[in-house]
């Protein structure tokens, strides 16, 4: 059987037509999922029913964004700590991104997912900068998931231009700008909300390490066997996403997964990974999952990750260690992480599929043998 899976699993990621392509190529026939996508009983999202556990925070930065209320700072600062401590996930409204750029980055998106599959095809690949692909962690992963993904890498170096696929290429340059805009107010935010100083995460490079995804759910016709995205934590210093109004992103809080119910216009904001490490603890990474898409409106989410950069900007730095900040250690708040590079944090990463929460569980420090390498 998993000689069987090994094999059905290459042959569809060599077919380069993803999960859109398994649709299209039988037209309206297609009623059953192939098997590579269905789900052990115990990994399926059978708890669906309401929960008690509220709605994720929205946090209003009127007044923030043209600096017409200064009085609103330590509000909305307070606020996003709050948030980003309990839940790890919180909505921004009136952040200073047009409604129409929003919407026209959304429609770019799902315009490249509905292009010929001929077209698309030449696109297809695992390892480039710029590609569209199915299932990140198509071969480490026990069973796949019905989404298809066209991933573009912005920074430290932005692509070649002719490499943006041209049916969503002015968008996407585009829409890096107005979220780079929004994810350095957001880190001096973040930063004042952990008491170091505005300037922090930008200092430590955090910006610059730039991946958009543009996540493509299609109609399944048995979502009750598959998911959209297995639950996990995004690996990211914070994640910038923007959705249509099909829903599906559910957040973990407490031991009840809530819906986040799309507001026209919001930017979903989720504290990675990295960001509770060198928080210590203080942030905590939000865990989601994507339920399987049973509408036939497909569903379009274009989250947007910044994560460190290496200090030369051209390679991972193996010189340069990363861990809880130290201005927030003490005798009575000592680190809960060891200190590690670039290049070791993205070796673990790559290293598990998507599902696997325990990434920051390798750099937990052990009582007795803490790493005193300094940090950036």
């Amino acid at each position: 059987m998993e000689v069987d899976r090994r094999k059905d699993v290459k042959d569809f990621d060599d077919s380069k037509v993803g999960v859109k392509g398994l649709l299209d190529s039988s037209g309206t026939t297609l009623t059953t999922i192939p098997l590579i996508f269905v789900h052990p009983p115990d990994q399926r999202f059978s708890d669906l029913k309401p929960t008690s556990a509220g709605e994720i925070p929205v946090i209003d930065f009127s007044g923030l964004v043209n600096n017409s209320d200064h009085q609103r700072r330590p509000e909305i600062v307070n606020q996003i700590r709050e948030a980003a401590s309990t839940w790890g996930f919180f909505q921004v409204i009136n952040h200073g991104i047009p409604r129409d750029v929003i919407n026209r980055i959304i429609s770019a998106v799902r315009s490249f997912h509905e292009q010929p599959m001929d077209i698309k095809k030449m696109f297809y690949g695992r390892g480039q900068s710029v590609c569209f692909l199915s299932n990140s962690d198509l071969y480490q992963s026990k069973a796949a998931s019905w989404r298809d993904t066209l991933k573009v890498v912005l920074g430290p170096e932005p692509p070649k231009m002719e490499k943006i696929p041209e049916v969503c290429r002015d968008e996407v340059i585009m829409w890096a700008h107005h979220e780079i805009v929004v994810g350095e107010m957001l880190m001096e935010l973040m930063s004042e909300g952990l008491g170091v100083g505005p300037g922090r995460l930008k200092e430590m490079g955090c910006l610059e390490s730039r991946i958009m995804l543009g996540q493509y759910y299609p109609y399944c016709p048995q979502p009750d066997l598959t998911v959209g995205i297995v639950p996990h934590t995004d690996q990211s210093i914070v994640t910038l996403l923007v959705q249509d109004q099909v829903g599906g992103l559910q957040v973990k809080h407490g031991e009840e997964w809530v819906n986040v119910k799309p507001i026209e216009g919001a930017i979903t904001v989720n504290v990675g990974d990295f960001l509770q490490v060198i928080s210590n603890d203080k942030y905590k990474s939000g865990e989601h999952r994507v339920l399987a898409n049973g509408s036939l409106n497909s569903r379009v989410s274009i989250p947007f990750f910044f994560h460190p950069a290496a200090s030369n900007n051209t390679e991972l730095d193996t010189t340069d260690y990363y861990g809880p900040l130290p201005e927030l250690l003490s005798p009575n708040n000592p680190p809960l992480y060891r200190n590690f590079t670039l290049s070791e944090f993205w070796r673990q990463a790559r290293s598990k599929e998507l599902c696997m929460k325990n990434l920051m569980d390798g750099f937990k420090i052990v009582r007795g043998h803490q790493d005193q390498r300094k940090s950036v």
